[in-house]
């Protein structure tokens, strides 16, 4: 590895899974991920969910940028976010609510445990 690393698909192998079905709200999304660090801590990379819907509780810091697809992100008050190609976000610890993935989205992540 060097100490600059382009963040694409290429750069790892390819993981793909499903929510856990008692998580699953709506749908039957299929998440792949590519995972460009994982080391102290920290993970980045790029993942990328097909259409559905599922519960999520997040304990960690999560940074997102979109960059393809729509999804939108509901709280656990009923308040939305919508996420679109070039938006960015920070998900706190203690967030809990949906993630809905209404066309297939693709996102690049930084996560601080």
């Amino acid at each position: 590895m060097t100490l600059l690393e382009r963040v694409t698909r290429d750069a790892a192998p390819a993981e793909t899974e499903r929510p856990d079905p008692a998580k699953v709200v709506s749908g039957d999304p299929v998440h792949t991920t590519w995972n460009i660090e994982d080391s102290a801590g920290l993970y980045c990379g790029l993942w990328q969910s097909t259409p559905g819907a599922w519960r999520v509780a997040y304990s960690e810091w999560e940074y997102i940028r979109i960059l393809s697809g729509h999804s939108i992100l509901h709280d656990a008050e009923g308040a939305q976010t919508i996420l679109r190609a070039g938006d960015s976000y920070i998900i706190r610890p203690g967030f809990t609510g949906v993630w809905e993935v209404v066309e297939t989205t693709l996102k690049e992540y930084v996560i601080r445990l």
